[in-house]
């Protein structure tokens, strides 16, 4: 095939992918859009269709994948050598376990919905977050509780089992830390709403 049709059919194929690599600085939300502008399109359409604000969906994919669009769990190893699988199904950008990803396709008719398109991942930290919010009753500007209810699942937050978990409070606590850091960054680079 010539080269000339290859490579735009390379680039079109790689951006459908997803990144494999995060932004150059994830700390900085601003850096993060002017990088990678579909991000913030996506997470955009996600707070007008599902309410939750940009700066949480940055901050938990920040601390879910590290903004890597096919990021895994780390593998399981039987006697400390032998590969024994991963420790969760957890995939993509938002980290969403195969069965709640299958949950969140039926429940919103999304069947090609796809956890490392930037698009479906914030679409389903939407659509869980609400669930979080009708189920427990979290606020969707409340970071802190809804990354519990979302690393925890909705009986797991409802049971309080995160409150036995010291490390995961602290990550609570850095991703509530984040959003707002996120929150105000994302003020001083974006137009504010007429």
């Amino acid at each position: 095939m010539n080269r000339f049709v290859m490579l735009p059919m390379i680039i079109f194929l790689s951006a459908c992918v997803g990144s494999a690599t995060p932004p150059r600085n994830a700390e900085n939300a601003c850096a993060i859009i002017e990088e990678r502008p579909h991000y913030l399109s996506a997470m955009q359409a996600t707070e007008a269709n599902w309410g939750v604000p940009v700066a949480l969906q940055m901050a938990t994919i920040y601390h879910e994948s590290s903004f890597i669009s096919n990021a895994r769990t780390p593998r399981r190893y039987a006697l400390g050598v032998i590969p024994a699988g991963r420790q969760s199904s957890a995939f993509g950008y938002s980290q969403a376990l195969d069965g709640t990803w299958d949950d969140y396709r039926a429940d919103t008719g999304r069947r090609f919905a796809r956890r490392t398109d930037i698009n479906d991942a914030t679409d389903f930290m939407g659509w869980y977050m609400n669930q979080s919010r009708a189920r427990n009753g979290i606020a969707l500007t409340d970071a802190r509780s809804q990354y519990l209810a979302y690393h925890e699942g909705h009986a797991g937050f409802r049971r309080g089992s995160y409150r036995n978990k010291a490390w995961l409070m602290r990550v609570a606590d850095r991703v509530e830390a984040r959003a707002t850091v996120y929150d105000l960054q994302l003020a001083s680079c974006l137009p504010s709403p007429s």
